[in-house]
């Protein structure tokens, strides 16, 4: 009779263990979330900043851009009225030019000051051409950014109020796991945060569900499925190391 007593007290105590370190999992599956919900917005407000950035770096190169074709074409004018002036001096020397030789210079010359004012008049269009595309472009990053600034703002709003709101709801889940710690052993404590740690999900305790682990979902043997259930062990998949636990223990109905 006290042999059996001493089996019921232990049998209840595995199942206890169990259901402590489930309550523990769901309590610590509770931070992961509200940690993944935080940690994705700063991923963002980070992103948004490098973005505003690189924009912002784009405009300013896109105005350099801008002022250099502006001063070409500047250039490229003051090369015109310098040929023009030319051409007026070359076109009164050939009035009084002596011979057929003094012509033909000046000829050649007047020529050659015509051929690069046709050269800059060229340059001067396709610098404006170039200049009307930079402005578009100015236009369009500077859209851009009111755009992004925009979302900046509104991203920073919301993880300001998410890390307000979920500060003190963590604070209390914190103290939920602080005392079902207490409860458990310190070697079934450490044992199950190592498997939690090397678990992808951070899942360290997990039902079984139709036969198979709810880790990995490998297929569970029909007596260790039996073993499981009873609970007066604790027992991890032998695939991926997890502490298995019944459904019904663990407060799930499995369908």
């Amino acid at each position: 009779m006290a042999t059996r007593k001493k089996s019921t007290e232990q049998e209840v105590s595995v199942e206890e263990k169990l259901k402590s370190l489930y309550k523990l999992q769901s309590y610590l599956s509770e931070i992961d979330r509200i940690k993944t919900l935080r940690g994705e917005l700063p991923l963002e407000v980070a992103d948004l900043d490098d973005e505003i950035a690189g924009l912002g770096t784009r405009i300013n190169n896109f105005e350099l851009e801008l002022k250099q074709l502006e001063d070409g074409t500047k250039q490229q004018k003051g090369k015109i009225e310098t040929s023009k002036a030319k051409i007026e001096k070359y076109n009164k020397q050939l009035d009084n030019v002596r011979n057929s030789k003094e012509y033909d210079h000046l000829s050649k010359e007047i020529e050659f000051e015509t051929l690069e004012i046709e050269l800059s008049e060229k340059h001067i269009r396709e610098y404006g051409q170039e200049s009307v595309s930079v402005k578009q472009q100015i236009e369009v990053a500077g859209e851009l950014l009111k755009e992004k600034t925009s979302d900046l703002e509104h991203k920073k709003k919301e993880l300001d109020d998410i890390v307000s709101e979920t500060k003190a709801q963590e604070e209390k889940i914190r103290e939920k796991v602080k005392k079902t710690e207490a409860t458990i052993e310190p070697r079934l404590l450490t044992a199950f945060k190592r498997i939690r740690k090397n678990a992808r999900n951070g899942l360290g305790v997990v039902p079984i569900q139709r036969g198979a682990c709810g880790g990995c979902f490998n297929k569970i043997p029909p007596q260790k499925q039996m073993d499981i259930k009873v609970g007066k062990k604790i027992i991890v998949c032998e695939y991926c190391g997890r502490i298995m636990i019944d459904p019904e223990m663990a407060g799930i109905s499995e369908k």
